[in-house]
């Protein structure tokens, strides 16, 4: 990577920056914008009189960008842009990046269809390869622009554990955070729960509305999943309409009571997509690992059948496994 700044003059990483898809603001450490590229200009155009980051955004989200920045840590969080012409949800994955300086680098890259999603992946690919191809004679090093680099080269690599459609941790990462968080478990002898969510009726939805409306009913219920539960556990899509959470530390009476949470804001919001308005449940079934007795396979397929069990109860609930 220093090799790659090396290349790298000021004036070329100003207008690698200008050119980029994700929308890239520098700001203070209070949010106060400072500079931005021609990307974040554009959306910024639908709210011209925001002078801070948080400004810029729905009323729903300020609270999320504000706790972000205020922890001074570089990490990754998905805030919400809003509908499009096709009344499909907006998400857009994002990451605070601290500088020497005390201001704060804002890199945002909007998600919204599968297509997309490759197109970024090949963008980004593209666009590294690009700066390995930049002449050695380049005279100045652009070393302060190292970050900004960096992090867009990490978006490429992370977008192997996405999942396309809900932008959640896909089957294959969230099946290798269990393994790791029952290993874990084992050797501290510390709680660990799991939860198995289910979509209560998602194929007559299917059959219903079309499968435009399925896709829309499933990324709502990620959304919910991903901001009403804490910030040590973690969410991703199982596969179909099933989804699982990871709960550190947490023994099933908490796990159930999380669960029943989800129900409720599951329920309570409606979707909106191609001109239908509909309500969904979903189904927890919720597993305590055993010590001893469960490995991971075994937790997840005792969470399974509770789930299974909360719907032959009638659904929109949830189980607690023996």
């Amino acid at each position: 990577m220093k090799q790659l700044a090396d290349l790298i003059s000021t004036n070329d990483a100003g207008e690698i920056l200008e050119h980029v898809r994700a929308m890239i603001a520098l700001v203070e450490r209070d949010g106060a914008l400072i500079s931005w590229n021609r990307a974040f200009a554009s959306y910024k155009a639908n709210c011209p009189l925001a002078v801070n980051l948080q400004d810029c955004f729905a009323q729903k989200e300020k609270a999320k960008i504000h706790n972000m920045l205020d922890s001074a840590r570089r990490d990754r969080f998905v805030i919400e842009l809003g509908i499009d012409e096709e009344a499909k949800t907006i998400f857009c994955d994002c990451v605070l990046i601290p500088l020497a300086n005390g201001c704060v680098l804002f890199i945002a890259e909007r998600f919204d269809t599968d297509s997309s999603l490759q197109g970024i992946i090949h963008h980004l690919n593209r666009r590294a390869k690009m700066f390995q191809a930049e002449s050695e004679s380049a005279k100045k090093i652009a070393r302060n622009k190292q970050t900004e680099v960096e992090g867009i080269l990490t978006q490429a690599k992370e977008l192997s554990n996405v999942d396309a459609l809900t932008f959640l941790p896909n089957r294959r990462m969230i099946v290798r955070e269990l393994q790791d968080e029952v290993l874990r478990a084992e050797r501290y002898n510390t709680p660990f729960s799991i939860s198995v969510v289910d979509v209560d009726l998602f194929k007559k939805v299917n059959d219903t509305y079309g499968h435009l409306v399925g896709d829309e009913v499933l990324r709502n219920v990620a959304y919910q999943l991903r901001d009403h539960i804490r910030h040590s556990d973690l969410a991703g899509r199982y596969g179909g309409e099933e989804f699982l959470i990871l709960l550190p530390n947490t023994e099933s009476a908490e796990a159930a009571e999380q669960a029943g949470r989800l129900c409720k804001y599951v329920r309570e919001t409606s979707v909106r997509a191609n001109n239908h308005v509909l309500s969904v449940t979903i189904s927890i079934g919720v597993a305590q690992f055993q010590p001893g007795v469960d490995t991971w396979d075994t937790l997840l397929n005792r969470a399974d059948n509770a789930m299974y069990d909360a719907k032959h109860k009638g659904r929109d609930r949830w189980t607690v496994a023996e």
